[in-house]
């Protein structure tokens, strides 16, 4: 499919997908059942329950165990402040990372623990996250939070910083990964290649609605492609590095490029959904 046919792209996490199809549902770009096709991209069945009792009053669920469907999410996306896409957020948390988190919280734990959350509600007031988990190959659960205080989000810097980002991250993972030699287990000389285009297939099902701005799915493809990877770099299975050396360079090079995606995919989404809400 050619890269500039709609729904050509990749999306990265369930967060990310319902991120940006539900601002693309609340602006009035999408319907309902396309934000309830994209999740059930990555699960037929999706799970949701409240994480405490506080939790379920706030927002209708029962105290214990899930209630079946996807549609519960937009009813609770529904709830929310929708004001220039204030009231909706991706966190994609990481060790030594926990920015727009609410510290010390439940939630804050969960999402760091999945990599990933979305936080539903207007900074300062308050608002629940949402943690995907994987139950098994058909099955999502999300985990519903009551925020007492909705955080500050990461501060992005539009488009063009996104972009510049991922520029310099996709330089620097070709320089520092080419140093780095990577051998099989059985002491040849392996391609990675294979591995990554791999890496990007398993995305390829995913899809950005079409109402995102072209320059934001540029960015978000490019992340994909450095995580793609990355993701390969980093895999210990049937590889290893060439030498001590080499396993130290090949970790300490993979941070910050990680944290080059993570900063790309957050201003990739928060512009996007931005201009969303101003069309």
């Amino acid at each position: 499919m050619p890269a500039s046919a709609p729904y050509a792209f990749r999306v990265s996490s369930p967060s990310l997908t319902l991120t940006v199809w539900a601002g693309s549902w609340l602006s009035g770009h999408a319907s309902p059942d396309d934000v309830i096709d994209a999740l059930h991209e990555w699960a037929p069945m999706h799970l949701v329950g409240a994480q405490d009792a506080a939790t379920a009053s706030a927002t209708g669920l029962p105290e214990r165990g899930t209630v079946d469907g996807a549609a519960l999410l937009l009813t609770l996306v529904r709830r929310i402040d929708t004001t220039a896409g204030a009231g909706l957020h991706l966190v994609l948390p990481a060790a030594g990372d926990v920015r727009a988190l609410p510290a010390g919280t439940a939630f804050a734990s969960a999402a760091l623990a999945a990599g990933e959350a979305v936080v539903l509600g207007v900074p300062g007031t308050p608002g629940f996250g949402l943690v995907p988990t994987v139950e098994g190959p058909d099955v999502l659960r999300w985990t519903v939070f009551a925020l007492a205080s909705v955080p500050e989000p990461v501060v992005d810097g539009g488009l063009g910083a996104a972009e510049f980002a991922i520029r310099e991250a996709v330089r620097e993972a070709a320089s520092a990964l080419n140093g780095i030699p990577t051998v099989g287990t059985d002491g040849r000389r392996a391609d990675p290649r294979a591995e990554i285009a791999e890496e990007v297939a398993a995305l390829a099902r995913h899809r950005y609605p079409a109402s995102l701005p072209p320059r934001a799915v540029r960015i978000l493809d490019s992340a994909d492609q450095v995580a793609a990877i990355l993701t390969v770099a980093s895999r210990g299975a049937g590889m290893r590095a060439g030498s001590a050396s080499g396993a130290a360079g090949r970790e300490g090079a993979l941070q910050p490029l990680w944290a080059a995606v993570r900063e790309a995919r957050l201003g990739a989404v928060a512009a996007a959904l931005r201009a969303e809400h101003h069309r």
